[in-house]
């Protein structure tokens, strides 16, 4: 391994672990925040509204704002700091911001007209009527949020470009304190039959908040945000194009999840309120590992293919993936067997009661087979992106979208709510799996058997650990959940590490710019 590429290896190494540290602090504020959710309101019918609410905003956000301006933005202006003047720089920016926000009002203003209408048809048919007016009003509500997150969502970009990722990486828990506000403040505050708004204001205080902690690192970089549009401009332009399959792409993971809400509200009261509390504990993992490498590894990915440098585009992307195969693959089978004491640890008491944590269980055991997929697809779509390809992330999301439907409609009979989480799982596995086939080639060689050999390693080292763990779990069936939780991970990891050392796996570590003192 030349110099060169270890340094730029511990380099991405720093990033990640301060985008990790960010994102590790956003989730543990956003448990504390379901924590509060749920024993204030436990899985009830007020709860799958709000939840339901989000659907069209998040849509709104994800394909304006979200990922597809991200993708598109952080690679033109990357090239316009690089070679452009500062003044230049400062254009651009205000005229995507612009554009951004604009498009984003119309939208939304758009939305609230129509939401009961999205709402009985699309969103929750299942919903009887006065569910369904509760929802349309959140949804209005939230709208005012989704304005909020297009100013705050370009502030992420431009400051990831500048290669400053500590504030953006704990935006997220700014908005997680606004909503623990919402509910430990506003809603008290509130009627009864009016607490869920507090949770609402909340969403929108979030948001605020989320923007103004980024705003000291634009005054930082000296960054000038003026509005400016001009619809004919080159750069403008470019990020337009680049983001056209992008929205495509993200509409189709949207319109996924309208459709599985749509089937969600067809099932019994509480179901995708048990989805979403199970969701957001498999997230937890996938942001702080996933989420957090793929973040810091952009802006270099990028780089390196505006280069032309394949090889090191390769290279770079093998080691994101082994990285993500050796935390995640472990990290799952662990949340299938110790899942049950994580939700009763994190979520029983007041009015979660013990039905809920098996229904929630159930969906973060099925949602856990996914977590290598949702991880590995976080690096694959970049590096795709980063080579300013996004039509083929489209392709991908577009199988997986059939897959996860068709399978939805097949698994909801006999599994329930968990039949539309193993779905979820099936469907993203299959979209990685296409992503890294796809990719021979195009990144200065063939990285599918690298990508095989490396699961298959994690894989009998986590073999190893299951076995232990399944050992210890019967042998302590009377300890509390949090006793069982904390004393599992224990042996899970110690467990995962003695095997991995015999398979190799430590080595992987120097390939990241680091080494673990073994066999000295």
């Amino acid at each position: 391994m030349s110099e060169q590429h270890s340094h730029a290896n511990r380099r991405l190494a720093r990033a990640t672990f301060i985008v990790m540290a960010g994102y590790l602090a956003a989730k543990v504020s956003g448990i504390g925040r379901e924590i509060i959710v749920a024993r204030t309101f436990g899985a009830v019918a007020e709860l799958d509204a709000y939840y339901a609410a989000f659907n069209i905003p998040d849509l709104i956000f994800t394909l304006i704002a979200g990922g597809a301006l991200a993708t598109a933005f952080i690679p033109v202006l990357a090239e316009y700091v690089s070679t452009r003047e500062r003044e230049a720089v400062w254009r651009l920016i205000g005229n995507v911001l612009t554009v951004v926000f604009l498009l984003t009002a119309l939208l939304a203003g758009v939305v609230a007209l129509v939401a009961p209408w999205l709402v009985r048809v699309v969103v929750a048919p299942g919903f009887d009527a006065a569910q369904q007016h509760l929802t349309v009003a959140l949804m209005r509500l939230i709208l005012l949020s989704t304005l909020i997150f297009s100013v705050s969502g370009l502030f992420m970009g431009v400051l990831n470009t500048f290669q400053h990722f500590l504030l953006p990486a704990f935006a997220p828990v700014m908005y997680n304190l606004g909503i623990i506000f919402g509910a430990l403040v506003l809603s008290p505050r509130m009627a009864p039959e009016k607490a869920i708004f507090g949770l609402a204001w909340g969403v929108v205080i979030g948001a605020a908040l989320h923007a103004a902690i980024q705003v000291p690192g634009l005054w930082r970089y000296g960054v000038r945000i003026r509005p400016h549009l001009a619809l004919h401009d080159r750069g403008l332009r470019d990020v337009l194009r680049l983001m056209g399959p992008r929205v495509l792409a993200l509409g189709v993971i949207k319109l996924n999840w309208l459709v599985v809400s749509n089937l969600e509200s067809r099932l019994e009261e509480g179901s995708l309120a048990a989805l979403t509390f199970a969701w957001h504990l498999v997230q937890v993992p996938e942001t702080i590992f996933a989420s957090a490498l793929a973040t810091a590894l952009f802006p270099t990915l990028a780089h390196l293919a505006g280069q032309g440098d394949l090889a090191g585009l390769r290279r770079t992307f093998e080691t994101a993936m082994r990285l993500i195969l050796l935390l995640t693959i472990p990290t799952a089978a662990g949340l299938w067997i110790l899942g049950r004491a994580l939700v009763q640890t994190v979520y029983e008491g007041g009015a979660f009661t013990a039905a809920a944590t098996d229904a929630v269980t159930i969906a973060l055991r099925f949602y856990a087979l996914g977590l290598v997929g949702h991880s590995a697809l976080e690096v694959v779509a970049r590096t795709f992106y980063a080579r300013k390809d996004t039509l083929t992330p489209l392709w991908m999301a577009l199988i997986a979208m059939v897959g996860n439907v068709a399978l939805a409609l097949l698994l909801l009979r006999s599994l329930g709510h968990g039949g539309l989480a193993l779905a979820n799982s099936a469907a993203v596995t299959l979209e990685v799996a296409l992503g890294v086939w796809w990719l021979r080639g195009r990144v200065g060689g063939d990285v599918v058997g690298g990508v095989v050999q490396a699961a298959v390693r994690v894989a009998l080292a986590t073999a190893g650990m299951v076995a232990v763990l399944v050992v210890f779990h019967t042998a302590v069936p009377t300890w509390p959940a949090w006793g069982l939780l904390l004393a599992g991970s224990v042996v899970g990891v110690v467990a995962f590490a003695a095997v991995g050392v015999v398979v190799g796996l430590h080595t992987w570590l120097s390939a990241f710019g680091m080494r673990l003192p073994v066999g000295r």
